[in-house]
């Protein structure tokens, strides 16, 4: 056979099959891609469990929310006209809580230097339906149980509530030069859209309106289990 005829027939052979007759740093390579792959995929499961979900957060049209409270704090659980937010929001009106997505934040409240109580009940319409968004206790834990894996935002939190919820508004409060509103994400100023803030596993979110308190959240303690 002529040396033309080797070559060629050498860049015809085919490669050799994927197993032990690799050669060893064949396979070290193919081993070593997998394990990226693996630790790529791992990921992205820790990032949807913290960041809230795949799915976008559906925009709230504040407009369009029947019965939003726009008065001085403190506010009621605005249960009256959940069924027709919910319809508004694109939310489902749950017989029980989801379980697809489970994580908590923490909601702290401020007006004037002083704590305002989140009330017990929001979402939750005892014997009939409850919402993926919703808080059960006087405590400000927000617990989002849903059956999607998606994002939810504060905006949504407070829609569900029935507050007027805007970036320079708080229920009947504007924000000022005088009266500032300010936000706060794990002890530290948000400077984004507030209503924008995607919700994550045990985060502290601290609202204040005027006067700041002698001391602004940077974390909560979490009930074993949240």
């Amino acid at each position: 056979m002529s040396k033309g005829k080797r070559v060629r027939a050498q860049r015809q052979a085919a490669p050799p099959p994927v197993g032990k007759n690799q050669p060893a740093d064949r396979r070290i390579w193919i081993a070593a891609g997998a394990l990226v792959g693996v630790a790529i995929i791992a990921g992205i499961a820790i990032a949807v469990t913290r960041s809230g979900g795949t799915a976008p957060a559906k925009t709230v049209d504040e407009a369009a929310m029947p019965s939003l409270q726009d008065g001085p704090a403190p506010w009621g659980n605005g249960i009256a006209d959940l069924a027709n937010r919910l319809q508004v929001l694109g939310m489902p009106a749950l017989s029980q809580e989801g379980s697809v997505l489970h994580i908590h934040q923490h909601l702290d409240l401020f007006v004037a230097g002083k704590r305002v109580t989140v009330p017990a009940g929001i979402g939750i319409n005892d014997g009939s339906f409850i919402a993926p968004i919703h808080v059960h206790d006087t405590t400000g834990v927000i617990h989002v149980e849903s059956p999607t894996h998606e994002q939810f935002t504060l905006g949504q939190v407070f829609a569900v509530w029935g507050v007027r919820f805007t970036a320079t508004r708080v229920g009947g409060y504007r924000a000022t030069t005088d009266q500032p509103i300010r936000f706060y994400l794990d002890g530290k100023p948000y400077k984004g859209d507030a209503t924008q803030l995607v919700l994550g596993s045990h985060q502290e979110i601290a609202i204040v309106v005027g006067n700041a308190p002698a001391h602004v959240p940077a974390r909560y303690a979490f009930a074993a289990g949240e």
